[in-house]
């Protein structure tokens, strides 16, 4: 065993040889001072690590589209579904964590091998539930995270669009795309460290820059705060606040860089209770300066006067997307690493290039789609749904309808649940208010929504919601 196990070491580069020394957590010190800086910065697997990655993750350019949720929602609406859904989103992230650590625990006792390896979500659906499941992960999982991509270079396009008006946001959209494609040399959720350090810092300060510069504006002359008015409007924005707290389809992938996943359980709990500190206020304040008028403005930057402090949030925030767009991009570049029978590969420049090709599709439907907040509604009813609650919770009942499987779970129940039937309660309650609000009449209403965009706007919109162009622009 231990001949095999110096085999496998030998055969991996030495950044997964350093990952693998941190993971056994006696020769972290001594990683640390052979490496320096290099470690502090490009190896993360602590818990706190975790919490970073999370919490930078679940609310990027989202934190723009929340006001003009509120607007569809109502102030009452959108705060009490925000907590709401932030609880549940957290609750299915947790059953997400105690699935992993289940398989991951019964594969090593066939002495199965992790050392070169990344596990993801479909891995472990297929490990514990067979094909069938694999096969509903790995297709749910791969388009949300396909479209959480391009979510985020519409994004791009749509922020600088208010630095910089010269150019029109398709352009800036072809722009992001090249830039976006150097994730491909970020080999795994690892090397992320000082990143989502960075991005978590940089959406604080858009938050609270929304907030501020929201109050000291004030409200709008004849502001007006009508919502909710109709029902397709009042789903829309519940669905894009389900797709907020829905950022785990790569909670799988951020555990397996852990040193000690099983600490993951309640990180993304606390995770959530810190972008609440980000979100309500901002989308509060926001939606009380301006109302209605955030109906037709998807991006609250839209609506915001022009100064040096908007420029400095809507770089941080581009800056930032441009990580969100990695990350929900790796598991991606994961996947199609093993479909290539690349994923073992020692070199970070072979992989990159293998990588690129996952790149090209998202450039593309970001040019065909660029309906910013429309396309997180959509998005989350159709497949956050699915691969964040729905799955998850199934997944959870079924790995454990077995007495024996209950009996020798690797993970006990959760200090606040008292049995296993309330448990299955909880799940139960999840899988039928996703499938009916979120998937059914959040399904309805966002497609009918996205429908009336392609219909007002067009396929390929040269500029989507942007205002008549000025004779003179004095934006630069």
């Amino acid at each position: 065993m231990l001949s095999q196990k110096q085999t496998e070491e030998e055969l991996v580069t030495s950044f997964n040889e350093n990952d693998q020394h941190e993971e056994k957590g006696e020769e972290i010190k001594e990683d640390h001072s052979k490496f320096g800086l290099k470690s502090l910065l490009w190896h993360g697997g602590s818990v706190y690590d975790a919490w970073f990655s999370c919490a930078s993750n679940q609310v990027a350019q989202v934190l723009l589209t929340l006001p003009y949720s509120f607007a569809q929602l109502g102030l009452l609406s959108g705060i009490i579904l925000q907590i709401f859904y932030g609880l549940m989103g957290s609750w299915t992230a947790y059953l997400i964590s105690v699935l992993y650590v289940e398989y991951r625990s019964r594969k090593e006792k066939e002495n199965a091998s992790f050392e070169n390896h990344v596990i993801q979500w479909f891995e472990v659906l297929d490990g514990l539930l067979g094909p069938y499941w694999k096969a509903a992960g790995l297709a749910f999982n791969c388009t949300f995270l396909l479209f959480g991509s391009v979510i985020q270079l519409i994004a791009c396009a749509s922020n600088i669009y208010y630095i910089n008006d010269k150019l029109d946001k398709r352009t800036w959209t072809y722009i992001f795309g090249a830039c976006c494609a150097t994730t491909v040399f970020i080999p795994s959720f690892h090397n992320y460290r000082i990143w989502s350090f960075l991005g978590l810092g940089m959406t604080t300060y858009t938050a609270w820059y929304l907030t501020i510069a929201a109050l000291v504006h004030g409200p709008v002359d004849g502001v007006t705060h009508s919502g909710p008015t109709k029902l397709v409007l009042y789903f829309t924005g519940a669905t894009n606040i389900l797709y907020t707290f829905g950022g785990h389809a790569v909670t799988v992938e951020i555990m397996h860089a852990m040193w000690k996943p099983q600490k993951f359980k309640y990180i993304y709990f606390l995770a959530t209770l810190y972008v609440f500190t980000l979100t309500i206020p901002s989308a509060t304040a926001v939606y009380w300066a301006f109302g209605d008028q955030l109906l037709t403005h998807s991006n609250a930057f839209a609506l915001l006067p022009h100064s040096g402090w908007r420029d400095v949030a809507v770089i941080l925030m581009l800056i930032h997307q441009f990580i969100t767009f990695g990350f929900a991009c790796t598991p991606l570049y994961f996947v199609w690493e093993k479909v290539l029978g690349m994923h073992a590969a020692k070199s970070i420049f072979l992989r990159a290039l293998a990588r690129l090709p996952v790149v090209i599709p998202i450039w593309f439907l970001a040019i065909i789609f660029p309906f910013f907040g429309p396309i997180n509604s959509a998005v989350g009813a159709l497949l956050v749904s699915f691969t964040v609650y729905i799955i998850p919770a199934l997944a959870h009942m079924l790995t454990y309808s077995s007495a024996s499987a209950r009996k020798n779970a690797e993970e006990k129940l959760p200090f606040f649940l008292p049995s296993w039937t309330a448990m299955y309660a909880v799940n139960a309650f999840v899988v039928v208010w996703v499938l009916v609000v979120g998937f059914g009449l959040g399904g309805w209403a966002s497609m009918s929504n996205f429908i009336k965009q392609v219909d007002t706007f067009g396929l390929f919109a040269k500029c989507y919601q942007c205002p008549p162009p000025s004779p003179a622009s004095t934006h630069h």
